[in-house]
């Protein structure tokens, strides 16, 4: 059987499920033993001897070049920017992924953070912990413009979580065509207006429809990202883009680190250019950096995929993956 290595944190904290699926299959397990996201040159010391390696977001690159055992990587989420894809198919290492289980835990911190951001729900915690108790005003997701940057499987579900909240317009930004899922949603919303009608009060539906990325900054009172971070995409959200939001405008970001430029944003939010910010994920983690000096962005731990359920189906799924590539079973790979 195969020895694996687990090199992201959290994992088995609140379910062992994942840690019974490898075992009772007979692999040998060892798990991450400094309690913190590992450093590159770290998970090469501890993985390279090893068969199989599930992984969080922990930079593989030197792993992977200098490993001579390594079979597998399984990754515990669906991004794959930290994984070297071009070395992996050269070394002959397959990389599985989980890339449902996430969805609903991100997409739902997502909307917490739209709603924290425009509502000033963290700011007044703050206040009133200092002695202050200015009772802020803020915006509503009802009658506002919401942009969605990626409509993939987590902004698709971002979507269906706002079309509750009634916005005036969803404004969908995509390298891909999304007309057929768009139709989809317009007709959930019609259904939603007609629901509510029952209720005796004019509703209307909300309008979906997609836009270039010009617009999506220009229109929106609040931003929410969900793209992977490529080469297109680093530094994608930089002074000059984010200059075109509008003042009162909100920006969320639970997707990667490095897409909006952080340098950039913090320039951005002390010049009030824009309302606030919500910033799960980050360059350099954990975060240290001069964004927690200011008042109007929300900071939260990369903790997209941390609620208990989804946690235990992402860290379940990486398990199923190594039991299925080395049984000859089912698994996901990424090509």
């Amino acid at each position: 059987m195969a020895k694996v290595f687990v090199s992201t944190f959290p994992f088995c904290r609140t379910s062992k499920t994942a840690l019974k699926v490898l075992e009772s299959s007979g692999h040998k397990v060892e798990i991450n033993p400094l309690g913190r996201k590992l450093k590159p040159t770290e998970v090469s010391e501890f993985a390279r001897n090893f068969d199989a390696l599930i992984a969080g977001t922990e930079d593989l690159t030197d792993l992977v070049t200098e490993s001579k055992s390594l079979k597998l990587i399984s990754r515990v989420g669906v991004g794959l920017d930290s994984v070297p894809l071009d070395l992996c198919r050269e070394k002959g290492i397959s990389v599985a992924y989980t890339p449902d289980a996430v969805s609903p835990a991100v997409s739902e911190l997502a909307v917490c953070l739209i709603v924290d951001g425009m509502r000033k729900v963290s700011f007044a915690d703050r206040e009133i912990r200092s002695g202050q108790w200015t009772r802020p005003y803020g915006e509503r997701i009802g009658g506002s413009t919401i942009g969605i940057l990626g409509f993939g499987r987590i902004g698709k579900r971002v979507a269906s979580h706002l079309l509750g909240y009634l916005p005036k317009e969803i404004l969908v930004c995509d390298l891909i065509d999304q007309k057929d899922s768009i139709i989809k949603f317009r007709e959930v919303s019609t259904n939603i207006r007609k629901m509510n009608e029952t209720l005796g009060k004019n509703w209307i539906s909300t309008t979906i429809q997609q836009v270039d990325l010009e617009t999506l900054l220009k229109t929106s009172d609040a931003i929410t990202i969900h793209v992977p971070l490529t080469n297109e995409t680093k530094n994608l959200l930089n002074f000059e883009n984010l200059s075109h939001m509008k003042r009162n405008a909100v920006l969320i970001n639970t997707a990667r680190g490095g897409i909006v430029n952080e340098n950039d944003l913090y320039k951005v939010l002390k010049e009030n250019l824009i309302s606030s910010a919500g910033m799960d994920v980050f360059e350099e983690e954990p975060y240290n950096g001069p964004l927690r000096d200011l008042e109007n962005v929300i900071l939260t731990e990369h903790m997209g995929s941390c609620s208990n359920d989804c946690r235990e189906d992402m860290e379940r799924e990486a398990a199923e993956n190594v039991v299925g590539f080395f049984s000859g079973g089912r698994w996901e790979k990424v090509v």
